[in-house]
């Protein structure tokens, strides 16, 4: 009888870690935790005696609050942060570039797509919103917030 007691509780634990870890909310997971605990106690009394139940919700209580305070410290959070900072710019090589500059189109723009200037390749956008097909000959017309838009040079 003492292995359906542990094996509703311990399967209770691990539903409230992955609920708690994995799939934050309140989730399925977490209303099958509490389930599976609550039947543990209620088998305890039901099944065995009442000084059992009275010791299996006690130890359940016990449980859940030593899993809630080891999830919730801040120890336990940052083994799972991502510790890399991010310190590149998009479109760094834009700064260099200015109106009238004229280049090739590396990739088809649809609007958007790659083109070359002077040997830096950036993201662009046609002026326009038409396809320009790659190797095409373009000029900067403007540059907005690091955005290159350029127009097609007709030769």
């Amino acid at each position: 009888m003492w292995w359906i007691i542990l094996s509703l509780i311990l399967l209770g634990v691990i539903l409230m870690l992955i609920e708690l870890l994995l799939i934050p909310g309140v989730g399925v997971a977490g209303i099958l935790s509490l389930a599976s605990i609550a039947a543990a106690c209620w088998y305890a009394f039901r099944f065995c005696s009442t000084s059992a139940g009275i010791i299996t919700t006690c130890v359940a209580v016990v449980i859940l609050i030593i899993m809630l305070v080891v999830v919730l410290r801040e120890k336990t959070w940052k083994k799972f942060e991502l510790g890399t900072e991010i310190k590149s710019k998009v479109n760094e090589e834009s700064e260099a570039l200015k109106v009238g500059d004229k280049g090739k189109t590396l990739t088809r723009l649809a609007p958007m797509g790659t083109a070359e200037f002077a040997q830096v390749s950036v993201e662009v956008k046609s002026c326009d919103n038409t396809m320009i097909a790659p190797g095409t000959d373009v000029e900067i017309v403007r540059i907005e917030d690091n955005k290159v838009i350029v127009k097609q040079i007709n030769e």
